[in-house]
Parts: C-alpha cells; structure tokens; sequence
C-alpha cells in the first residue's frame, strides 16, 4: 500500500494534482481546499490513502497525516465514500471536525454539501469514541447559539466555515 509520497507538482486540475516522482506521474486525488495552497513546480510530500474499488484505483493525498487518519476514520461509517470524506475535510479544518463532534454539534456538520442533518448525527455517533475528543471538552468551550448565529451569518457571506470558526475563537 502506497502510504507517503514525495515529489515535484507537475499538474493541479480542480479535484487532483499530478505528482512527478521520477519516471511516473501519480495522479492524487486531493480537496480543493489543499489544491489551492500548492503550486506547480514545488516539491510535495503527501501522506496518502489507496482506495480499491472493483473498476477503480485511486489514491488520496493530504498535506497530515491527521488529515489522512480523519480520512480513513470517516471512510468507516457506513455509506460513506472518499468523496464525501474529502469533502467534509475540505469544509472543515481537523481541529473544527473534532470540535463539533466534541461539543456534538450537528449544525456545523450540517454546512458541508452533502451532509444533511441524519448524516451529521450519524458522524457524531461514530466519531464520538474514536477521535479522542475527551482532551478537547475541557480546552474548548462548546460554541455557544450566538457562536452558531456568527458561522451562519459569516458562510452566508461567502467565507469558509473553517474561516468563520477561526473568527470565533479570536473572539
């Protein structure tokens, strides 16, 4: 299984970036949100998921190898694909996907396309034991229903929910 790879940006389209290791160009599938922080031309050193399916191979890319745990951890709840997995962690930073589960906060989960609100609680029951959000309960205050009024005012004005989260916790 290919688990890290480490080469020079040949090529970024809107869902996947062409890695030059040598004599193979590996397509990586990765978020848009990551794609828009690289360039071609730079070295990269991904931590990767190979995905088997029976008439496809792909394989993710992520900048963490928290991001690629977070992955393969909402690869295990049932129904979901890679592509609401990098999905969800285009929207939300790790830290906020911990929080809202930690807090048990539907409504954030709620924000990614795809996630509706049976699906968001579904999340926070499978991801409730595994992310080890026990250390976080006691660093974080849960957000509050005015915190919930801010991130859907400021994503309804076109920022990330992840920008919004970083605004509250300014505050």
């Amino acid at each position: 299984m290919i688990r890290r790879l480490r080469g020079r940006i040949e090529h970024i389209d809107e869902n996947h970036l062409i890695v030059d290791i040598g004599a193979f160009g590996i397509q990586v599938l990765a978020s848009q949100a990551f794609l828009a922080t690289i360039q071609v031309g730079q070295p990269v050193s991904l931590f990767t998921h190979l995905h088997l399916r029976e008439q496809e191979i792909s394989l993710y890319g992520f900048p963490t190898a928290e991001e690629r745990a977070l992955f393969e951890l909402l690869l295990g709840i049932s129904g979901f694909g890679p592509r609401l997995a990098l999905n969800i962690l285009a929207t939300l930073s790790p830290d906020a996907l911990r929080r809202a589960v930690a807090s048990e906060e539907p409504a954030l989960l709620t924000r990614v396309s795809g996630i509706g609100p049976k699906s968001a609680r579904k999340i926070l029951f499978q991801l409730k034991d595994k992310l080890g959000v026990s250390e976080l309960e006691g660093g974080q205050a849960p957000l509050t229903d005015a915190d919930a009024e801010v991130i859907e005012a400021l994503t309804s004005l076109g920022y990330s929910v992840v920008e919004a989260q970083r605004v509250i916790q300014t505050l």
